[in-house]
């Protein structure tokens, strides 16, 4: 199979042309991938107009029936045309997906969201062969991460930096990337070039990594036990420097 890569960006940059202008171009040299994207600003922005709560604990989206139906109408919708839009003007042949298209993804109810979280899902299930399909078809898969459980219904609001992991394990990915605006993980306000992946707990509790980037760890320590090769999280300089961001690494790094 093709050498796959999986970038996921989001934060506020979905809504930056600019930004996702050069994104876009810095990932024409990187086919064949996929991309998943977010959109939480926006969410919150509709959200907050049609008077619905905006909130979020330990970096997830508290999701009422009433959100996820804001989720779904954004991320399926102008979000990932958006995106779509920008990778093809950048000339990738990219196509726009939920995670209900084809039976793309497949969620359940996420693990705490018993605890407040609403209709939030944590992804059960990846059709990889679609998006192996559509990839051998020069395709470029632009995935929204809203995703339907098992007996259809609403689809559950799945946070983007896990649906990327989900995804980036079941193509066996050779790297995934998280992009957003900030250079990496940073410790005391340097950033990081490494990470060992069971570092990733201790940093959370004690509170050097909180809310998204928290989440981003955890996928990204995720992706790596599903098999993924290589994980980073950084900006838009990852796209064009191996050696930028904070590379995830399984196995504790030794010191020299």
């Amino acid at each position: 199979m093709l050498k796959t890569r999986v970038v996921k960006i989001g934060g506020n940059e979905l809504d930056r042309p600019e930004w996702l202008a050069t994104c876009a171009r810095a990932l024409k040299p990187l086919e064949p991938l996929v991309v998943v994207h977010g959109g939480g600003q926006a969410v919150s922005t509709l959200s907050r107009r049609l008077d619905l709560p905006v909130e979020r604990r330990g970096g997830v989206r508290v999701t009422t029936a009433a959100v996820a139906e804001v989720v779904e109408l954004v991320l399926a919708g102008p979000a990932n045309r958006v995106v779509v839009a920008a990778l093809r003007e950048a000339e990738l042949d990219a196509i726009g997906l939920s995670g209900v298209d084809g039976g793309l993804l497949t969620a359940r109810p996420a693990t705490g969201a018993a605890g407040g979280l609403g209709h939030v899902g944590e992804i059960a299930a990846v059709r990889a062969s679609l998006l192996e399909s559509l990839l051998l078809a020069g395709l470029t898969p632009v995935i929204a991460p809203v995703a339907p459980g098992p007996e259809g219904g609403l689809p559950f609001n799945v946070n983007a930096d896990a649906a990327a992991a989900a995804v980036a394990g079941a193509l066996g990915a050779a790297e995934l990337l998280f992009i957003s605006d900030v250079p990496g993980v940073q410790l005391d306000g340097v950033v990081q070039p490494s990470l060992a992946a069971g570092e990733i707990e201790t940093l959370i509790e004690l509170g050097a990594a909180t809310d998204g980037m928290a989440v981003k760890l955890r996928a990204a320590a995720a992706a790596l036990r599903d098999g993924v090769r290589a994980v980073r999280i950084g900006d838009v300089r990852l796209l064009g420097h191996p050696s930028a961001g904070t590379r995830i690494v399984a196995a504790a790094v030794q010191p020299a």
